[in-house]
């Protein structure tokens, strides 16, 4: 495939625009992807992941420093590595490696990341179904396989629904999860700040806190206590870093987010995802285990086993159904079709749409069981582990090669069908990995770090046999060609496409926005605010919290109706604007 775009003698613009480097005139700036990595951070992972940490048992002070530590080190990752050569390449990740590994790797790579994607699509339909559960009077699923045929059905009832959304609509979940973005980061905190009183009366038999001290204290008993579920003591301080770090370790040292990071104007935008890990996976994370640990002392559960369902419905009340649902579907959706794209490259004459059918069907099977979303701490670490060494292999052909005076594109000039090094780097990082994660040599996840320098070694040296080190002439100058044209190309769609946004400032659409802000967001935070705040005693705390309960899902629905209505009228006139222009895929 690479090989015949290359040599394409037709015209540059009957390729597809994916085969193409991101034009200069469709790159973004910083708020883009500070909004489009809070969008994707802040989801239903969040209840899961939270909970988690305290199962595992750590304690405050680690979690406060560990987790701040393990996203900072995340963040720098996406800035040092993977934007990096995503601006220099301006190509997906998935375009790159079929441009320069071949077929055989390509399919490989994308049969692996159906997997991963379709475990965490099922783990996050399961979340959603959790709050169904709820709303029906369904048990809670304890056990690692289904135990009720009701809940079995709801976990189908959801999946069909996201199978038929990623079959049909993916812009139109894209936009809503968008706009779910500020209410997501709303909600996740105000849940903590009405059930910390509720916690701290069980401990102290007072329902305020007089400073960041009590909090500590409160959490470092009641939620963060040191000890997991099993009654041992828990993991430490390292393993919450390395947890943090390596829970987006397929998306930054293995480059997944090269496809976002392509549209950055420069590789300092990389840490524009400190929106999606500062928040999602700190605020959100801490947020979300205060939340479970007063959810289990109500229902006397283990805080292994409660529900994302009935977290969310004791801190936010019929408004967390809300969020769960919300937020399961859309981190559920973009990675089944993920997903369905991923199995479409590996059956390349099988159309998307009816691969997404299939890859459905397996993700309707899996969101019955919970045991998936219970783990999805270790399933997001081992698919770093798997798909780390490809971000290695990459690494080494855009920073290593060029100052041994290799060629970054080698296999591409030399024409060969299958870049056998890459398939060979690969396959030995898969035995030293999981060979390392079998003796017990070091925390599972921390695997990613000695893994992706193996890859970068193995095949710059095995690059270097197969001749990565040669010069092709004849190749190089119908590259340089092919380059110029695709410039050439790129700058007649700049001269049709390249008009600045329209801002509406018409006095309806500043009445509509100011809507969903005040009401939407900030009158719910001030309500959290006087549950945590202005709750002298537990009737003062019941009374405000009956409020918030009231009035937030008022606002939820005045903020949804608000938002989308505000979207349309800024689609429409961009459309106005530009008539006949498609917009950019991470648009």
């Amino acid at each position: 495939m690479a090989d015949n775009i290359r040599d394409h003698q037709g015209s540059i613009a009957e390729i597809d625009d994916e085969q193409l480097p991101v034009p200069e005139h469709r790159l973004h700036g910083a708020t883009h992807f500070l909004g489009l990595y809070g969008s994707e951070h802040v989801a239903a992972t969040e209840f899961v992941i939270g909970a988690a940490f305290v199962a595992m048992g750590a304690t405050i002070e680690d979690i406060l420093i560990g987790l701040l530590i393990g996203n900072t080190l995340a963040v720098l990752s996406f800035w040092l590595i993977t934007a990096p050569i995503a601006v220099k390449t301006r190509l997906s990740l998935y375009t790159y490696i079929e441009h320069n590994m071949g077929e055989l790797a390509s399919r490989l790579y994308n049969g692996a990341n159906v997997l991963i994607f379709v475990a965490i699509s099922a783990a996050m339909i399961t979340v959603s179904a959790t709050a169904v559960r709820a709303l029906f009077d369904i048990p809670p699923q304890v056990y690692p396989y289904p135990t009720n045929l009701y809940f079995v059905m709801i976990a189908a009832a959801a999946s069909i629904i996201a199978v038929v959304v990623a079959y049909y609509g993916f812009n139109v979940v894209a936009e809503f999860a968008t706009i779910c973005t500020p209410w997501l980061m709303v909600m996740f905190t105000a849940g903590g700040m009405v059930l910390i009183p509720s916690l701290n009366e069980t401990l102290t038999g007072y329902t305020t806190l007089s400073g960041f001290s009590d909090f500590v204290s409160l959490a470092g008993t009641t939620v963060f206590t040191g000890i997991n579920a099993e009654g041992k003591p828990g993991i430490g301080l390292m393993e919450v870093i390395g947890f943090a770090w390596a829970a987006n370790t397929f998306a930054h040292f293995g480059l997944v987010d090269m496809a976002l990071l392509r549209y950055a104007k420069k590789s300092v935008y990389g840490l524009c995802t400190a929106t999606g890990m500062m928040f999602g996976h700190y605020i959100a994370w801490i947020s979300a285990a205060l939340m479970g640990a007063a959810t289990a002392s109500l229902m006397q559960l283990s805080i292994a086993v409660v529900s994302p369902g009935d977290v969310a419905y004791y801190a936010l009340g019929a408004t967390g159904f809300v969020i769960v649902i919300i937020a399961g579907w859309t981190t559920a959706n973009p990675n089944l079709y993920r997903a369905g794209l991923a199995a479409q490259a590996v059956f390349p004459s099988i159309p998307r749409q009816k691969v997404t059918l299939a890859v459905g069907a397996v993700v309707v099977v899996g969101s019955s069981f919970p045991f998936i979303y219970r783990q999805i701490l270790p399933i997001l670490a081992y698919a770093g582990l798997v798909l780390v060494p490809i971000g290695g292999i990459v690494f080494a052909e855009q920073h290593i090669f060029p100052r041994l005076g290799y060629k970054t594109n080698w296999h591409r000039l030399k024409g060969v069908k299958d870049n056998k090094p890459a398939l060979m780097t690969w396959a030995i990082c898969l035995v030293f990995g999981f060979g390392l994660d079998a003796i017990g040599i070091m925390p599972f996840v921390y695997l990613f770090l000695p893994t992706w320098a193996v890859a970068i070694v193995s095949y710059t040296l095995l690059a270097k046999a197969a001749g990565a080190d040669k010069s092709h002439p004849e190749a190089e100058q119908r590259e340089q060609e092919f380059d110029r044209r695709v410039k050439e190309y790129h700058a007649r769609l700049a001269a049709q496409e390249n008009q600045a946004p329209l801002k509406d400032t018409t006095v309806l659409t500043k009445g509509i926005r100011a809507v969903w802000i005040l009401i939407g967001l900030v009158v719910p935070a001030v309500l959290a605010w006087r549950v945590l705040f202005n709750s002298p005693d537990l009737y003062e705390y019941y009374v405000n919290r009956e409020v918030f309960y009231d009035v937030t899902i008022w606002c939820t629905l005045i903020y949804f109706v608000f938002a989308w209505w505000d979207l349309q009228r800024s689609k429409s006139l961009q459309r106005a604007a530009r008539p006949g222009v498609a917009a950019s895929p991470a648009e």
